[in-house]
Formats: C-alpha cells, structure tokens, sequence
C-alpha cells in the first residue's frame, strides 16, 4: 500500500499528451529517526521495455543547489521539454532505455526538498544522501541488490564522488552494489585550473564565435602573459606527466588582476547579449524555456516554471507549499563546503574501485572548459590512481565515435578511468549531445566495449 502513495500516473503528466508509463515520486527522510523532519524528493523510473532490471542509475544535479528534476525533464528522461520546444516530446535517448533510475533532489535545500540545511562538507552531504537511499530501498525493496551507477554534471563533480567514496568505504551501510560513476563537465579541482588557466586559449579556438575586438584580445593576451596562464599547457601537460603542476600563483581562484574569465564573460556579453556560459554558440533570440533558465541569467517568466504549477505538483506527490526553482535561493552549505576538490582528495581512490568510471565534457562548455579538465586530474599535483599520474599517452583527435555518426570528439581510456570530449556540446551533455551522453552511458554500464 505504501508504494501507492508515490505512485504517479503516466497519462495524468499536465500537458503531456502521450503516457510515459508508471512511476514513483514524493518525499522520503534522510534517516530512520522517528523525529527526522529532513526529506529529499525523488523521481523513479522503472527500466523500459530495452532496460535492464539488474541495474539502477542515480542521477544528481549540481549548482550546488540545482534540482535534478531539470536532468529529468531537459537531459535523460523519458519526456523531454527542452528549450524552445512548444510541448514535451517522447526521449528516444531516455536512460530508462538503459535500466531504472532515480533523479534525487539533493542536498536538502534544493528543489522540493524539506528541512533546513546543515551540511558543513561533503562527507556530511554523502552520509544524507546514503540515509536516503536506505529509506529508498526500504520502500522500494526489489531494488535491494541491484548494480548502481552514480552520475552527475556539473558540481556533481564534487558530489558524485565523495558518494561513491562514502559507499565504497562503508560496504555495509548500502544494500546495491556501486560499479562505477559517470560525470558531465565536473567541478573536480580549483577554480584557477578550470576556468583562469584555460580561459584566454579558449576565446582564440573559438575566435571567431566570441567576435572580440582586437584591443579586448590584446587586453586578454597580456593578463595571461603576466599571470603565468600563457604557455601553460605546453609547458607543463606533458604524456606522461613530469610530476605535480604548479598553480599559476598563489591563489585557488585567482590573483588580483588575473580573473581572466570574468572579463571575457563581460566582453562577451557586451558583444553579444544572449551570449551563453553553457553553449557559447548561442545567439539571439533566446529561446523560450519552461523552466526559467535558458542561458547564462535566469529568466522571469509569464507563467510560473513547470514544476512550480500546482496541477504538476499535485501529480507528481510534491508539497504544495514550496516555490520551486531550478536553482535555489537557500544556502545548501549554510557556511560553505568544507570539502577539498574531489580530483585531489577521493576520486583517484573512486576509480580504484569501481569497474569503469567515466568523465565527458562538451568543448562548447565555458563555464568549466574542457582544456582545464586536461589540467585538473590527468596531471595537477600529484594525484594517482592505480599507481601512475595522469594519462601515460596523448588523446587522440577525433577518437570518439559515434555509432552512424562517426567523431564526434575525443576519447581515451587508462587504468579504469575514461575521458571523452564532446564536440558541439556545451554544459549539459546529455541535453545538447543526447546520443553521446546515451553511448558512454553504454559502456559505463558493461553494454558495449568502448564509449
């Protein structure tokens, strides 16, 4: 009787007109405490007529703060209600093709989610979303037992992996068996690697789409001189590394006078308004999004966001009585995460231990850059796993294939850790590169040899 209360009927979906089948959602506590008043909404799908049954996907969002219910609705579910598109269409790359998932808006403070926040770091944040997932399987027990792939984007790139780390070093505490993680445009390291060092190269590949004038390059030019970022990549991301990567300088985000991204980001939007962080090809007219977001700045709209209406809440199971947004307004980490970037803490041992994990990321992407990625965990500071430091080989150009396609980027495998570089894709693969995101989905999970 209890799975009935999150029942959600496939025909009843508002301004849905195809029925996507049945499936679960609503409220569950982080623990088992009779006094526990934190809940985190879910949305689960059982596998379609292809999935498999043996497994179970996990997908989070980043931000921090961002609901996954985006994921759901504008990357990998079964309905698909992207920017610019008048009604909601059947996802043929639906990861419920592959097997169930379950979309989690987490941490508390994000989305739909109950309770105030109090998470200091992400050790607390994994030993929340771990509670969870033990309630999860209480109500949801025929999924005891089942191979668990966690995936994100974004700040998930922090998220994921202490989760992964959190689980695979509390083997008792979680009746699924984790086999690996897949992560879109990760937040792994410092600011400076991801966004500073990569920034000024990045505008010069893609030149002629940021159509800055010659005294802004020039501008740009002599930052990067003058803060080490010029000539960096060259010098120091060698196959296989020399040895740790040294910052440009003394900051983690950057010096003063070396924030290279932000006045290219000010450049830009100067110079094309619609400019967008998460796909630089954009342009106007910004294309109408039901969730309120489609671009770099949040958008107010007519009427309210899907997931705000009243009729949706009431068929989902959600609480009537919040104001849902895609990113919330609350401080998830009321003083700030305490956590070290994942690359230099647990994702070298997350890989150790899983089956296959894997890292993609759009080239269209400025808000975290694909060169910085390079940078990030192949090679910055002394991070190994399985007994070397980055990758041993170069990535090779146009080595991502995809299936009737052909390149469509770059791939590269080494000591159970994949990467792959997506090209035309901006932030959100799985939106803006739906077969690529499908395909590497594939081979985490063991359905095909190589991404």
């Amino acid at each position: 009787m209890l799975l009935l209360e999150f029942l959600v009927d496939g025909t009843a979906i508002p301004e849905v007109d195809f029925d996507i089948g049945p499936s679960w959602a609503g409220l569950l506590p982080i623990s088992d405490k009779a006094n526990e008043s934190r809940q985190l909404f879910f949305w689960f799908f059982p596998p379609g007529p292809e999935g498999s049954l043996d497994d179970l996907i996990f997908w989070t969002n980043g931000g921090p703060g961002c609901s996954s219910l985006e994921g759901l609705l504008q990357e990998n579910g079964p309905f698909s209600w992207s920017w610019g598109q008048a009604k909601p269409t059947q996802n043929d790359r639906s990861w419920t093709n592959l097997s169930s998932v379950l979309w989690v808006e987490q941490p508390v403070g994000t989305g739909y989610s109950q309770g105030e926040p109090n998470i200091r770091n992400e050790e607390d944040l994994a030993e929340q979303l771990v509670g969870f997932l033990q309630q999860f399987l209480e109500v949801f027990s025929e999924m005891k037992g089942k191979k668990l792939y966690l995936t994100g984007e974004s700040y998930a790139g922090t998220y994921v992996p202490y989760i992964a780390n959190h689980i695979f070093e509390n083997p008792d505490k979680l009746e699924l068996d984790l086999q690996g993680i897949w992560i879109a445009d990760p937040s792994l390291s410092w600011d400076v690697v991801q966004e500073q060092i990569p920034a000024v190269n990045f505008v010069h590949k893609y030149e002629h789409v940021f159509a800055l004038n010659q005294t802004a390059m020039k501008e740009l030019d002599e930052i990067a001189l003058r803060c080490n970022y010029a000539g960096y990549m060259d010098e120091f991301v060698t196959y296989p590394p020399k040895g740790p990567l040294p910052l440009p300088g003394k900051s983690t985000f950057a010096d003063p006078g070396c924030d290279v991204w932000d006045l290219i980001f000010e450049e830009a939007i100067r110079v094309n308004p619609a400019f967008n962080i998460y796909r630089i090809f954009d342009t106007f007219p910004i294309l109408w999004d039901v969730l309120g977001f489609p671009g770099s700045f949040e958008q107010v709209q007519l009427a309210p966001v899907y997931f705000d209406r009243p009729d949706v809440k009431a068929a989902i199971n959600a609480p009537s009585d919040v104001t849902w947004s895609e990113c919330s307004n609350v401080r998830v980490f009321p003083k700030g995460d305490g956590s070290l970037p994942s690359a230099l803490t647990v994702l070298p041992n997350v890989i150790e231990k899983s089956n296959r994990s894997v890292i993609i990321h759009g080239l269209a992407d400025f808000i975290l850059i694909a060169e910085g990625m390079t940078c990030t965990f192949f090679h910055l500071f002394s991070s190994l796993w399985n007994g070397k430091q980055g990758f041993q080989t170069p990535i090779e150009d146009d080595s991502f294939i995809i299936d009737g396609v052909g390149a469509l980027g770059n791939s590269h495998t080494e000591r159970g850790l994949t990467y792959v570089e997506v090209a035309l894709s901006g932030h959100m693969i799985p939106q803006f590169s739906p077969v690529a995101a499908f395909q590497s989905m594939q081979y985490l999970m063991g359905f095909r040899d190589s991404p």
